[in-house]
């Protein structure tokens, strides 16, 4: 299925990741919430890298999660992720489009300046 969007986008020294889901190659999500949060975010950090941008360029995160139960997990897995200054961040508990899926996370990123 092609999907109208673009996968990152860049606005001066800044760019913007689509929303990223757990998904293997076959479309078909990992089993769990930690997982799911932790093949999400190292497909976040490889889109990342074709920009030359690292996980700890990440300045806010805007995460899905589709049962408020998984929260502790998600925060457990997400927490190695960013092991330095911490991104801002906002969680919410919704619907995903795609069903099997538990999280989706978007970032933006900045470089930081050397």
């Amino acid at each position: 299925m092609s999907i109208p969007l673009s996968k990152i986008r860049q606005i001066g020294d800044t760019y913007y990741l689509s929303g990223e889901l757990g998904f293997v190659k076959d479309d078909q999500p990992v089993e769990g919430i930690t997982a799911q949060t932790t093949l999400t975010l190292e497909r976040i950090a490889a889109t990342l890298a074709t920009v030359g941008l690292t996980p700890d360029d990440v300045v806010s995160a805007a995460c899905y999660l589709t049962d408020p139960a998984d929260f502790a997990a998600f925060n457990a897995a997400y927490a190695p992720f960013f092991p330095g200054e911490k991104p801002t961040r906002t969680t919410i508990v919704c619907t995903l489009v795609v069903a099997s899926a538990l999280v989706e996370i978007t970032v933006i990123a900045q470089k930081k300046a050397a």
